[in-house]
């Protein structure tokens, strides 16, 4: 599978990490009529990890789709396991650690399966690379996952180029993606290999932290920013998702804020082309320093 093959018709994904700082999105019929708002816009896929609210996001997310069965058939989830947080650690040293073990990652899935009330995860990722990593034994055991129909896909986040290739060499299975951070002000793949690291191995670069830290209006000049809105009718949201998505092989942008309007402006955003000089005019501001 290449790259434009897997969620191609995916605009943004909407992340689920803070859904706990919504309250009034943890109930269950709140929550399932954000969801539908987000289907009618386009968007069926969501993003989790066991880690996220300590497992709670995926439980009242879950627990949403139970009470209201007619989405279980309409989204697809994204789930990651491997990060273990100190606080969640009951050996003596409470140590903040990855755990790309098969036994662990067999039973992250089952448990992210139970708390999502689905009957398959759509894509299952190594959270982060493990420097302990038995890659042999860890992708037997995805590899049984996906035969099982627990899982559909395998990807990998926030890994480098030989991280990925060295896990990818002990697995039958295709790496479909690696959810990594991107944006205007994390740009760095985009001029030191990494990002055609991507194109050349078929793995659809997800982008966590897409919205470039809220970097746009501290470092683009007033004037320049103030032009890009007048041009192309988008604001700070909008803009730096159009940037991302104007990468060859259109990254996929998580959206960590489930606020509708930001996620309405930055659907606006994927959807328009920015002028190139725009496009280079934005890196330059952001970056503080002319394109080499």
């Amino acid at each position: 599978m290449s790259y434009s093959a897997f969620l191609e018709e995916t605009p943004l994904i909407p992340g689920m990490m803070r859904l706990l700082d919504h309250a009034e999105l943890c109930k269950p019929a709140r929550l399932a009529a954000w969801i539908q708002k987000r289907l009618d816009e386009g968007l069926n896929t969501f993003d989790h990890a066991d880690i996220y609210g300590d497992g709670e996001c995926e439980r009242i997310f879950g627990e949403t789709l139970m009470a209201s069965p007619e989405l279980r058939q309409k989204v697809q989830v994204i789930s990651k396991a491997g990060i273990v947080p100190a606080h969640r650690d009951p050996s003596l040293w409470t140590t903040k650690h990855y755990r790309a073990e098969a036994d662990y990652f067999s039973g992250a899935i089952d448990k992210s399966l139970s708390r999502l009330r689905v009957e398959q995860i759509h894509t299952f990722l190594i959270h982060r690379p493990d420097p302990l990593l038995d890659a042999e034994s860890l992708a037997t055991a995805l590899e049984r996952a996906v035969t099982a129909g627990k899982i559909r896909h395998i990807g990998v986040s926030n890994f480098l180029p030989e991280q990925w290739r060295w896990f990818q060499q002990n697995t039958r299975l295709p790496l479909v993606c690696n959810q990594s951070q991107l944006s205007l002000s994390h740009s760095a793949a985009l001029l030191d290999g990494t990002y055609e690291a991507h194109l050349n191995d078929g793995l659809r670069w997800l982008a966590w932290s897409p919205l470039a830290g809220g970097t746009l209006t501290r470092c683009v000049p007033e004037g320049l920013l103030q032009a890009a809105k007048e041009e192309t009718s988008l604001d700070e949201t909008g803009l730096a998702i159009a940037w991302l998505r104007q990468i060859p092989g259109t990254p996929i942008p998580v959206v960590g804020s489930m606020r509708e309007r930001r996620i309405q402006e930055a659907l606006k955003g994927a959807r328009t082309t920015l002028p190139r000089s725009l496009w280079f005019a934005l890196l330059e501001a952001v970056r503080q320093t002319e394109v080499p």
